[in-house]
């Protein structure tokens, strides 16, 4: 089974026994990564605003290079976590497309791509690491580039890890939400932070086939 797991910035390092695990069961393993604590911490280090508008961080050109940065850092950290079968895949340098969101300024809505490098490495046996950074270069939401990279590579589920147990509704943690039902609580803002593009990716993987799987939450079609 083709599986793309994505780790958040948080636990990035920390998780990946959750991936190996996975390839040791015989799956194809992709990962994305986050880096969103550590860009917010070096971008108020550095005196630059944080922003975000439906969990999408609003990115100048100077809040732009330090997400790069970040994020090339992390996905180097997780590589060498992961050991010499990983290989880090930048995406701006690997075809990852993106409908820019002019009004978020440097920032784009990722699209299911054509992504060679991605099946190049499973095919050599290595586990991809996506950085999450579309063509133009444009900043995404990792949890949407996912999504993305699990249309693009024909993956048959979508994990997410992150230190978040779950989708929370009404104080307890769900196990199962439908798509239709997950994206009719979005539009009325049941939920904010950092579960909203989570769980708006989750929407569009469910929708387009895969199972989609936040912590201990199934998202289904």
């Amino acid at each position: 089974m083709r599986v793309v797991v994505k780790l958040g910035g948080r636990v990035a390092a920390g998780s990946v026994g959750e991936v190996l695990e996975r390839r040791v069961a015989g799956d194809e393993v992709v990962v994305v990564h986050g880096a969103g604590p550590q860009i917010s911490a070096q971008l108020e280090a550095r005196g630059l605003p944080v922003t975000f508008v439906r969990g999408r961080r609003v990115t100048d050109a100077a809040t732009l290079a330090v997400v790069r940065e970040l994020l090339v850092s992390v996905g180097e950290e997780l590589c060498d976590a992961l050991g010499p079968d990983a290989v880090q895949l930048v995406g701006d340098e690997i075809g990852l497309e993106a409908t820019p969101l002019p009004e978020l300024g440097l920032v784009g809505d990722p699209v299911a791509s054509s992504l060679p490098a991605v099946e190049h490495a499973l095919a050599s046996g290595r586990i991809p690491v996506v950085t999450p950074i579309a063509i133009g270069p444009l900043n995404v939401n990792a949890d949407e580039a996912a999504a993305a990279v699990a249309s693009s590579v024909g993956a048959a589920r979508l994990v997410f890890v992150s230190d978040v147990p779950g989708v929370y509704l009404e104080g307890a943690v769900l196990q199962l939400i439908h798509a239709d039902r997950a994206s009719e609580l979005l539009e009325r803002g049941t939920f904010d932070g950092g579960i909203v593009p989570k769980l708006m990716a989750a929407v569009l993987a469910a929708r387009a086939g895969l199972t989609a799987e936040i912590g201990e939450t199934a998202v289904v079609a």
